[in-house]
């Protein structure tokens, strides 16, 4: 399925790709000030070497995967992994070529290797940003003079570190945001581009976390199957690979464990903003409650690939790639309030367009987007009783704030769709109007 309808509009977009990619430039100031946070990470990494403090949970258990994996011990035979500090006794639950990707880390002492994750992630958040501006359509690119790029992306990346899932990424040592960088990039640049690597970083992603497999038939749907095609390719190769290098762990993953949900949490837990973990709680855990929410996600994937069509066809393929980022969260089983990091890019077009509004109608705007930031800066999730089956005996209203996040995507989807049909209502007397008078013409 092509976008173009002919030579004019191809080269009117290698002209604005082009332009886009130049607006990746950063100044050297702006650089050496992003600079500040990667080396405070590494910093903070060798002086919790040093101390003996706790960081990293999450990075700890990367570590140990990889570790155990050039060990030659089994990544899924226990809850545990040997290799893993007291204070992160977790279950290894990535795919087995995870561990083999994360193996860089096993040369550095634990809370070194945080340090190391926070800064790539620190650096990722920045390119996200960098990224998310120069794909912004043209009319919301005409930022105010203090938001130039360059400044945009300083401001951006140094203000999204008070968001919830952003701070918890870097606390944890989770890798959702460089996964969502590598995701953006390949989408909207390397795709876009028509290299022969598109689609190539898509398959890295998923082959570390499998949440990004829905980005492959998000390539073909946009028509870019040979991208779609590279993505799966590298997906399975990986894979393939394991098979090789850890026959019994690759077939106890896709086997067993990647069908445990018991082994990734509590599927009921406040912090899984996942149709899955909403159904699971206000159903008290009732046996059909997965099926349920499968079973809606299901319902909404035609809608939600006509938005993202819809968008994709405009010319705004970053906004149908947040369609496809966003529905992902919904309906996969678990979506820990960590991994809803693609509220960076959203905001981002949130803000840029607050200035293109007329008086009438600018409260609105302002209304939605502050309300998106509210969401992810309150920590509510944080706030509410937690834990122990505690969200089981929720009053109604902690149910309403305890889905905060799960309620951004409906909200903006409603507001979309009053949206278009209130511009097709008031286009339809127009072209009336218009038939009228070519006939009486």
């Amino acid at each position: 399925m092509s976008t173009t309808t002919g030579p004019e509009v191809s080269a009117e977009s290698q002209l604005s790709l082009r332009a886009s990619l130049a607006r990746l430039s950063v100044r050297p100031r702006s650089l050496a000030l992003l600079g500040l946070l990667p080396g405070l990470a590494v910093v903070a990494g060798v002086l919790g070497w040093l101390f003996d403090w706790r960081l990293g949970v999450d990075s700890a258990v990367y570590r140990a995967g990889a570790l155990t994996l050039l060990q030659g011990d089994p990544l899924y035979a226990g809850d545990t992994l040997g290799s893993e500090p007291w204070w992160a006794l977790l279950p290894f639950t990535y795919p087995p070529a995870a561990a083999l990707l994360f193996t860089p880390l096993a040369f550095f002492p634990v809370q070194v290797a945080w340090g190391v994750v926070a800064a790539v992630s620190f650096l990722a958040l920045a390119l996200v940003v960098r990224i998310t501006i120069a794909a912004l359509p043209r009319l919301s690119r005409d930022l105010p003079r203090w938001a130039s790029p360059a400044r945009a992306t300083l401001v951006f990346t140094i203000v999204f570190f008070g968001l919830e899932p952003v701070w918890r990424t870097i606390f944890l040592g989770q890798i959702n945001i460089i996964l969502m960088a590598l995701v953006m990039v390949d989408v909207l640049v390397v795709c876009r581009r028509d290299s022969r690597w598109g689609g190539v970083l898509v398959g890295v992603a998923a082959a570390v976390k499998l949440t990004p497999l829905i980005f492959i038939p998000h390539l073909l749907f946009t028509g870019r199957k040979w991208d779609a095609a590279r993505a799966l390719g590298t997906f399975v190769g990986l894979q393939a690979l394991m098979f090789a290098v850890a026959p019994s762990d690759a077939v106890r993953f896709w086997t067993h464990t990647v069908f445990n949900q018991g082994r990734i949490g509590p599927m009921h837990w406040a912090g899984n903003q996942s149709l899955n973990g909403f159904f699971n709680r206000v159903s008290d855990l009732a046996p059909w409650a997965t099926t349920a929410a499968l079973g809606l996600g299901a319902l909404l994937a035609p809608f939600a690939i006509w938005v993202m069509l819809r968008f994709h066809r405009r010319g705004q393929h970053l906004y149908a790639l947040l369609v496809t980022a966003f529905y992902a969260l919904l309906v996969s089983p678990v979506s820990w309030s960590h991994h809803w990091v693609w509220a960076v890019p959203l905001i981002v077009v949130l803000v840029a367009r607050l200035p293109q509004t007329t008086p009438a109608t600018a409260w609105r705007r302002w209304v939605l987007a502050g309300s998106v930031v509210v969401v992810f800066l309150s920590c509510v999730l944080l706030v509410l009783p937690n834990g122990r089956n505690l969200e089981l005996h929720w009053e109604f209203w902690q149910f309403v704030l305890g889905s905060a996040y799960l309620l951004v995507p409906v909200a903006l989807t409603a507001t979309l769709g009053v949206r278009w049909w209130l511009r097709r209502r008031t286009a339809a007397p127009e072209a009336v109007g218009d038939d009228t008078s070519a006939r009486a013409g």
